[in-house]
């Protein structure tokens, strides 16, 4: 490692957050967990070491008052934030099953954006400015293929927030480019996490089936995508929405 960067993650506690934190902590940078789980302390404990501190901070992205607070931590903790990494995210099922769009309550629609659309915005408008004071920022947002295309098994407000998420990766991207910030997104399709584990068992399997490599994706395959991402090597990539679906979907 060049340089020891300071890291946050939202949605760290479990499953591609977890193995993206993991994948930073094993680079030697100082992490920050954000999880609206209790469980992101002990995740955080076990990827803690004396050269390269990780911390926990339970925070509920969907509230914006605990966003201010996490960007005030990191802040407090670091100094600053050279990498955010928005992934946490929700999706409204039923049964397993996606709600067609005619029965999604309002309420649901602004939960499930509020926490995969304006989290992330409220956190890169917070940490933007110390990014361009240090001439160095890097920020990937966890998208999904269903933002990219129809994807059936997705909601509306899954799909809507996720493709949202995609404009205003570009947009950053535009506007601070010439402030050495990269921002750009990473689209997986299906992984085995506790998020996809929701749909029934046979979405996962013909999800599975029509996967050119038949098979879902790792959180750890993900995680690398984004490491290259926010690395010194991806300096001249910003802007871009990396597809990690296992071939099925090329756009």
């Amino acid at each position: 490692m060049s340089t020891q960067r300071s890291v946050l993650v939202t949605g760290g506690a479990a499953g591609i957050g977890l193995a993206i934190a993991t994948g930073f902590a094993a680079q030697g940078h100082r992490v920050l967990l954000a999880d609206i789980s209790e469980s992101v302390h002990a995740a955080a404990e076990r990827l803690n070491t004396p050269n390269a501190p990780v911390h926990g901070h339970v925070t509920d992205v969907g509230d914006e008052a605990q966003l201010l607070a996490l960007a005030r931590r990191v802040q407090a903790l670091f100094g600053g934030c050279d990498i955010l990494v928005n992934c946490a995210g929700v999706s409204a099922k039923r049964n397993g099953q996606p709600i067609p769009p005619v029965e999604v309550r309002t309420a649901d629609w602004q939960r499930v954006l509020g926490i995969n659309l304006t989290a992330p915005f409220v956190l890169s408008r917070e940490l933007i400015p110390g990014m361009r004071e240090r001439r160095f920022g890097r920020i990937v947002n966890i998208t999904s293929r269903a933002g990219r295309t129809f994807v059936a098994p997705a909601g509306i407000d899954y799909a809507a927030s996720k493709a949202g998420l995609i404009g205003l990766t570009r947009h950053l991207a535009g506007t601070y480019a010439g402030d050495g910030i990269t921002v750009n997104c990473v689209a997986p399709g299906r992984v085995e996490t506790a998020l996809s584990s929701l749909s029934s068992p046979e979405i996962i399997a013909a999800a599975a089936k029509a996967i050119p490599m038949g098979r879902l994706g790792t959180t750890e395959e993900i995680a690398a995508c984004v490491l290259f991402l926010a690395s010194e090597q991806a300096s001249y990539v910003t802007g871009v929405c990396l597809d990690a679906n296992g071939g099925v979907f090329m756009g």
